[in-house]
């Protein structure tokens, strides 16, 4: 058990009781899990574009179930709505049944590129948005699903339109 002096500066701290479960570690420890497990990863992720680059193994194919779940859903969109109305009062339909999938299987991708710090703009073409950091100022690195590689970048507040080709690493 550890018995050294505790560090009572870690009390004008507000955090969980739940850390502090464990009092034979150290506070320091305790801190360091604090920080690991609760503010640390609440920051967001700011990439380079090599960094971007490089995360287009993953995100590339993510995009790509992305476009093609899109497609299928905006092709059946008369029958989804028409299944709708029907299996509003009588406890579902197999038609909506089929396309459960597909929708969690968006659900599935959409929160892996959110937890990956990703913008999804639009399903249709594959926009994403990688933020990125520019002269001390959030921006995004555009990248469309057939693009072979993020060439472009954009202000937060221009978006698709005011894309302009990277000029810097």
């Amino acid at each position: 058990m550890y018995t050294g002096i505790q560090d009572t500066s870690l009390e004008t701290l507000q955090i969980p009781v739940y850390f502090f479960h464990l009092t034979f570690l150290p506070a320091c420890i305790r801190l360091r899990v604090y920080l690991f497990t609760c503010i640390l990863p609440s920051m967001p992720k700011y990439y380079s574009p090599k960094e971007a680059n490089e995360a287009l193994e993953i995100v590339r194919p993510m995009a790509a179930e992305l476009v093609g779940i899109g497609e299928r859903i905006r092709d059946r969109q008369p029958e989804i709505w028409n299944a709708v109305e029907k299996s509003a009062g009588n406890g579902g339909n197999p038609e909506l049944s089929r396309l459960l999938p597909d929708f969690d299987k968006l659900d599935d991708i959409l929160h892996r590129l959110q937890g990956m710090d990703i913008q999804v703009k639009d399903l249709s073409i594959g926009l994403i948005d990688f933020p990125a950091i520019k002269d001390g100022r959030v921006i995004y690195l555009c990248w469309k699903y057939n693009e072979e590689s993020v060439q472009f970048w954009h202000e937060a507040e221009v978006g698709f339109a005011g894309r302009q080709p990277i000029d810097w690493e």
